[in-house]
This record gives C-alpha cells, sequence and structure tokens, in this order.
C-alpha cells in the first residue's frame, strides 16, 4: 500500500556542450515505428543498441496486449494465477519463445487460490445503523472464510492509543488473548507483531464467528487495512480490515458481515526462458509477473511489462551475448509474490551466486504515469532490507537511458511489493522500473509528465478497466525501448554492477561513441550539466496482497 516520505526527487539532465552526458546530437537513434518489421528483426543479429531499440516497438507490444486481451475475454476477463484465463497466457508465452527458438521450462508449483465471488456486506446494525462501502470503508481479507454473520465486536487485547513503537502490540496472537473472548461475537484485532494468519486463526479456534482486522494507529498504520491471511485457514470465518479509527469507533457495536468466497489450494506455472551467452556464471535476468488480479485482465498489470520483455526477448534472440540473459514470467504474483519466491527458493547456493543481477518490470505503461526508477542508492528513500551491492548502478543504467532521451523521471521505493524481493533478500542486485499504480500524481509530476494531477497513475489498477484501452502508448514506447538498452547493455558488461567485465555492446551505448560506457555519480548529485529539479515529496508503492502483519 501507498505510504508518504519526505525526501522525493525528480531529475532531468540538461544535456548540455560539457560533462559525461554532452551528447549533442548523440541521442540513441530509433527508425519511426513500423519501420522494423520490414527489416526482419527477429531473424537478425540486433546486437547493438541502435539495432535493438529499432526493432523493439510499441506496436509489437501492444500485439502482445491485444492477445493477453482476448485471453481474458475468453475466460470470464481475468488472467489470474489458476484460472484457464492465466494458463493460456503461459501456453501464449511460451509459444511466442519457442517461435523464437527458445527452449522454455514451465516451472510448475502449488499456490494458495483465493477469489470473492460475490459482493460482501459490512453494516453496524446498532446503534445507529450504517452499511460500509467495499474498498472505501473496508477491504475483504485476502484467504477470508465464506459466511453470513451478525454478532457484537469484541475487542482483543488492543492498544488504544497506540504503542509509539510501530508493530508494538500482541492482540490476537496468544491463546490467552481470548480468555474472556464470548464464542460467536465477531473479534475485533488490532495489527501488531504476528501475522493476521495467526491472528485469524486464533480467534476461530476461540469461537469467534467473524473477524475486524485494523490497522494499528501509528504514523503510516493508520488507513484502510487490506490484510492477507497468506493462505487459507481451516474453519476459516469471514475477514475484513478497516482503517484505525474505524476499529476504535466498532467497539461494541453490533455488525453484520456477509462474505463469499473460493479458497484452496490450485496448481500454476512460471515460465522461463534463456539465451546463452559465452558465460554462465553471471546471468542477466530479466523479469515481469504475467498473472492479472481476478477483477480483471490486468493489461497494464502486468501485461505491459510481460509483453515488454516478451518483445525484447524475441528481437534479442539472434544475439551472441557475453552473459547469459534469463526472462522470466512469475505466476501467483499477485498473491503475495508467490513465483518468484518459490523460483528463487529452488536455486542451490551456486546457482544463486550465478546471477549478476535482476531487473524487475512491473507495470510499465500505466494511463496517468510517470517514470520510476527502483532506488538503489537509497538516495531517495531507505529500503525495509539490505539492498545487494551493486542495485545502485542498475538504477544509473536506467537514469542514463532517460537522460540521453532527455526525459524527466525520479526514484521509488525497494518496499517489497514487488517480484525483485526475492533476489534481493538472496544478495542479488535489483533494479527495475514502474509507472505508478494506485498513488495520486502531484501538480509537479503532472507538470514533468503530463497527465492529470490529483489522479491515480492508474485509475484502473487492480480492477475490471485494466485492458487494453487502460495503457499510455508513450510511456510503453520509452519503457520498452528502456528495457532492450538495459538488457543489452548488461547482457555485454556488468562490470559496474558486480565487478564482472565483460565487453563494450557493439556500437557504443551511444551513438557516435562506441567506446563510451558511462559511470553515473550517485543520485542527488550533478552529472554533466544536469540537476534536480523540486522535490516531490511522495512515493508510489506498488502493493500486492496486502501487508502480512
Amino acid at each position: 500500500m501507498t505510504q508518504v516520505h519526505p525526501s522525493r526527487r525528480s531529475r532531468l539532465a540538461v544535456i548540455g556542450s560539457a560533462g559525461v552526458l554532452a551528447l549533442a546530437g548523440s541521442v540513441v537513434a530509433a527508425l519511426p515505428a513500423g519501420a522494423a518489421g520490414g527489416n526482419g528483426c527477429e531473424n537478425r543479429n540486433n546486437d547493438t543498441v541502435a539495432k535493438l531499440t529499432e526493432c523493439v516497438t510499441v506496436d509489437g507490444v501492444t500485439e502482445h496486449l491485444e492477445a493477453l486481451q482476448g485471453i481474458a475475454d475468453d475466460n470470464g476477463g481475468t488472467r489470474v494465477s489458476g484460472s484457464p484465463g492465466y494458463d493460456a497466457s503461459v501456453d501464449y508465452v511460451a509459444e511466442q519463445l519457442e517461435g523464437a527458438g527458445y527452449t522454455v521450462t514451465r516451472q510448475p508449483f502449488e499456490f494458495p487460490f483465493f477469489e470473492q465471488t460475490s459482493p460482501s456486506v459490512f453494516s453496524r446494525v446498532s446503534p445507529d445503523p450504517l452499511t460500509f462501502v467495499e474498498g472505501t470503508d473496508y477491504a475483504v481479507a485476502t484467504y477470508s472464510g465464506t459466511g453470513d454473520v451478525t454478532g457484537v465486536v469484541q475487542a482483543v487485547d488492543v492498544v488504544i492509543p497506540p504503542s509509539p513503537a510501530a508493530n508494538g502490540n500482541t492482540s490476537g496472537c496468544e491463546d490467552a488473548d481470548f480468555a474472556t473472548f464470548t464464542a460467536g461475537n465477531i473479534a475485533l484485532l488490532q495489527r501488531g507483531t504476528c501475522t493476521f494468519g495467526e491472528k485469524v486463526a486464533n480467534a476461530v479456534e476461540a469461537g469467534a464467528a467473524g473477524v475486524v482486522l485494523f490497522n494499528e494507529g501509528q504514523p503510516g498504520r493508520e488507513d484502510l487495512l487490506s490484510p492477507t491471511l497468506g493462505a487459507p485457514i481451516e474453519g476459516a470465518v469471514p475477514v475484513v480490515g478497516v482503517s484505525h479509527q474505524a476499529g476504535v469507533d466498532l467497539q461494541g457495536d453490533t455488525v453484520r458481515l456477509a462474505v463469499t468466497t473460493v479458497s484452496e489450494l490450485r496448481d500454476t506455472e512460471n515460465v522461463i526462458a534463456e539465451l546463452p551467452g559465452r558465460t554462465t556464471d553471471n546471468v542477466v535476468m530479466a523479469g515481469a509477473h504475467l498473472d492479472s488480479v481476478a477483477a480483471g485482465p490486468g493489461i497494464n498489470d502486468n501485461g505491459s511489462g510481460s509483453a515488454a520483455i516478451l518483445e525484447v526477448a524475441q528481437d534479442v534472440a539472434e544475439t551472441k551475448p557475453q552473459n547469459t540473459i534469463r526472462f522470466a514470467w512469475w505466476g501467483a504474483e499477485e498473491y503475495g509474490l508467490l513465483g518468484s519466491n518459490h523460483y528463487v527458493s529452488q536455486l542451490d547456493e551456486q546457482q544463486v551466486a550465478d546471477i549478476g543481477l535482476y531487473l524487475n518490470f512491473d507495470m510499465v505503461g500505466s494511463p496517468n504515469f510517470a517514470r520510476f526508477i527502483y532506488d538503489g542508492d537509497q538516495s531517495a528513500f531507505t529500503a525495509p532490507v539490505v539492498v545487494p551491492e551493486g542495485s545502485d548502478q542498475i538504477e544509473y543504467v536506467f537514469e542514463d537511458y532517460y537522460e540521453q532521451r532527455q526525459l524527466p523521471y525520479e526514484a521509488t521505493e525497494f518496499s517489497g511489493r514487488s517480484d525483485y524481493q526475492a533476489f534481493i533478500l538472496a544478495g542479488i542486485p535489483s533494479g527495475g522500473l514502474f509507472t505508478g499504480a494506485e498513488g495520486i500524481k502531484t501538480p509537479e509530476q503532472a507538470a514533468d509528465y503530463g497527465g492529470t494531477a490529483g489522479t491515480a497513475y492508474d485509475p484502473n489498477y487492480h480492477q475490471a478497466g485494466d485492458t487494453i484501452g487502460n495503457v499510455d502508448r508513450d510511456a510503453l514506447d520509452q519503457n520498452s525501448d528502456a528495457i532492450a538498452y538495459a538488457v543489452l547493455t548488461l547482457a555485454y558488461d556488468t562490470a559496474r554492477v558486480n565487478g564482472v567485465t565483460g565487453q563494450p555492446v557493439p556500437g557504443g551505448t551511444f551513438e557516435g561513441d562506441p567506446d563510451a560506457r558511462q559511470y553515473r555519480q550517485p543520485s542527488g548529485m550533478e552529472v554533466g550539466g544536469g540537476g534536480l529539479s523540486p522535490d516531490h515529496g511522495h512515493d508510489h508503492d506498488h502493493g500486492h496482497g496486502g501487508d502480512a502483519v
């Protein structure tokens, strides 16, 4: 979920006649859209930035998005993992890769599936009857049970006002918390210490007919809570999340809670394909989650990232890079990053060491977009986990590209809410691009990128409206080329990331300068006459599956 941070930076290099970015007419060239098609892009060696970005076109990426939209249309409007729509999406990606000459690995795994099958009801019966609005006043917890219950809301070991320390109370974490709980009541449990799944399991054991989970109350833990229980719970009851104030206000009220869900174990798959390089122990990985949420077709989230790396994979297939390039399409990301976590968990120590870096592309065509780069040097945000050394240089690779194109950009937090997380936790340098989800565009960003201030970057985020019409072609075009640029240049040389020297990409990173290999200074410092624009002061987190604790 989106949180607010005080240090937000946005940069647009002022490209002049001096300094390391004195490009003056040497911006990477790209032919008009459609020109590449007649050149047989998928059958030639696109071993230069100019050739590859010529071939990776917005029309090509859009063809894949149209295919994913058609799959959703044929399968109930969704491509959620564990559904026929996702299975058909896997088939499509695998067929496209095999047609380009790749050997495709389909990695199966079991995951806990969840779907809300009808609108829920949450209302106060007494005193002062009031019907609450789903998505505004409350959220159904992922893996909530099914039921229609009415009961008194009974607080269980809550702390109001909250402990000064975030995650500072143990409401519902211990059996003893329920010593005076009345079976048949609806348990009110406060966020903190243990997982929501543990809290709810304890409440079920104590005879609760339903559960209301409310946010803890410290700064940053006050808003509407969208919790996940982590997996189906035996004997599960209806469970919803609310804001801190709503939880405070509901104590002692009689409420009705009606939820209908499917919550069970299902099978799904990751898709993996790689282009062999001259070396096998310094793999450059690029990944995107392929699944949508149950509510819609997921064409921006995350058909856009999936289609972009598929287009790059097809057009780079005849290249003979220094480093092996591995592409991945993850399943069950929307259930808590399950596909990428499963993949990394199956690697042995040497296989982890062989991955030189990971690039993540989750939503790269948002309709009210901003250009976000994951903050590898943590100049704007402090990540909640240790970010591996070298991630800063991945950030600078994308900065290089945007600055070549004279496009503004800014940092976004490594918040742990997308598929880079498993790789970061394994010590693998990581980075990538993002164009925004439910966060609100600021006036400063509207001036930088266009679009509408005061509106979400993607107003259809996680909704049925995330269709083929929910993608900005300019953002998709620019970011697809940025992905191609990063994948190709790092496939030839990762010295700036992990000290493993390869060879310069043929033709150089900048047209007309075949020996150019730029090394960015830390963000926030002037580079080649560039500078910082005013602080924007906002985080643009991409949340999946809700908070665990």
